[in-house]
């Protein structure tokens, strides 16, 4: 099984750091990305991806209502929210927006990637 993940963040050179982990790890697939919250509600319509990570500081709608719209519509994914900031100097709304899991962009990577489907994925 291969999963399916979308990228949702405002700068592409991290869009583009993603989704070369992504395809670095085995068993992923980088299937979309996405600048802002209605063109992640875009691409999350069109691929139906698995994973979607959410960058929690963007311009206009944040990460974090970017995640709670795409778990109101799409609740069958698995969101996860991702920032250069420690988790401790996130927004208190971080931890209640629906979000599977808070985690630091630095640490991302393949081992990451792997565990955090390990720990949230869902069954087809």
């Amino acid at each position: 099984m291969t999963v399916s993940v979308v990228t949702v963040d405002d700068q592409a050179v991290f869009r583009a750091a993603a989704r070369d982990v992504i395809e670095a790890t085995p068993g992923f697939e980088s299937v979309g990305e996405a600048g802002s919250c209605e063109e992640a509600l875009a691409v999350i319509g069109e691929v139906e991806p698995q994973l979607v990570l959410v960058d929690v500081r963007m311009p206009g709608t944040d990460g974090i209502e970017t995640a709670i719209r795409i778990r109101r519509k799409h609740p069958e994914a698995v969101v996860v929210l991702i920032s250069i900031e420690d988790t401790s100097q996130l927004p208190s709304e971080a931890v209640g927006c629906g979000a599977d899991a808070l985690v630091r962009k630095q640490d991302f990577g393949p081992a990451m990637l792997r565990g955090l489907w390990d720990r949230h994925g869902r069954e087809d």
